[in-house]
């Protein structure tokens, strides 16, 4: 667990807060004033990956990001189950005990399943969406002939082969190589300072279990009873304002697969694509997004 005030060179300058309702040391960002923005991270970073969203959006919304339950700033407990259930459970304490409504949530790889899942089952708190590389699972069906992506390949991979414990553990030394796999494309953005911050929550391989879970939980299918539990509500979210953004060169969720989701529920809201952005599109394009999801909260 990383120290509660490092700011890695000044690059994460927030005031750090912690919730106990999840049942553990819940990190997250709370900046700003006004309508909440709830930003979900994914897999395998942490409220790092919003570090240059938040200042500009805090100007006149206010801003949560948390930390997943074994990323970034939060604790890793090692009897927990990591799976979807439990992590929308966990965001779901947190937004009870800061009593948030009218919520717009960002979403980015696992943080699609998570925040949909926590709009189903919460409809009358959430108001927007933006969806960024991810998808919301139950809004439309997956081909059977969609081809399975690098990334999962490469899960497969090493779960067959019963390695993938050993090289998920290890990402304290190679999360940017990780990244890489995943569709990170923005290297000139990387410094002593970003190795740090996205390398310091994994130091050992027990630190490393929420990000050996997460793929898991979609490789195996353990998530799918949990969405079809409520996958009659998914519908309900086209009623609320929604824009997407798509790094088309994302090799964890194949893009035709999120844009068809996207566009099964909202085939009138905008999508901006972005030809050159990876999976990590935070990362790799935020002077575009930022302005995109500013003006979006204006105008919905």
């Amino acid at each position: 667990m990383i120290p509660p005030n490092e700011t890695f060179d000044g690059t994460f300058p927030f005031a750090p807060h912690f919730s106990d309702a999840p049942g553990f040391r819940m990190h997250y960002v709370d900046e700003g004033e006004g309508e909440p923005v709830v930003m979900l991270h994914g897999e395998p970073t942490w409220g790092y990956l919003y570090r240059r969203f938040i200042p500009s959006i805090a100007e006149a919304n206010r801003v949560i990001v948390p930390d997943h339950m074994g990323f970034g700033k939060s604790e890793t407990p090692q009897d927990r189950e990591y799976t979807l259930r439990t992590h929308v459970e966990n965001l779901s304490s947190l937004i009870d005990e800061l009593d948030l409504h009218d919520i717009t949530l960002v979403m980015q790889d696992w943080g699609g399943p998570m925040g949909s899942q926590y709009a189903v089952r919460n409809l009358s708190r959430v108001k927007r969406l933006c969806v960024l590389n991810t998808v919301i699972p139950g809004a439309q069906r997956v081909p059977p002939n969609a081809p399975v992506t690098p990334w999962f390949q490469w899960i497969g991979k090493h779960h067959d082969a019963g390695t993938l414990h050993e090289t998920l553990g290890h990402l304290g030394s190679n999360v940017l190589s990780v990244m890489k796999i995943i569709g990170f494309e923005n290297s000139a953005t990387v410094d002593d300072a970003w190795i740090r911050a996205y390398s310091a929550p994994f130091p050992d391989k027990k630190s490393c279990i929420g990000a050996i879970e997460f793929p898991l939980d979609a490789y195996l299918g353990r998530m799918r009873e949990y969405v079809l539990e409520q996958v009659g509500l998914v519908q309900e979210l086209a009623s609320m304002p929604a824009m997407m953004v798509e790094g088309m060169r994302d090799h964890a969720i194949n893009p035709d697969v999120a844009i068809g989701s996207f566009r099964a529920l909202y085939p009138d809201a905008p999508i901006t694509i972005l030809p050159d952005a990876g999976h990590f599109c935070q990362e790799d394009a935020p002077e575009i997004i930022v302005p995109l999801i500013r003006q979006f909260l204006r105008l919905t």
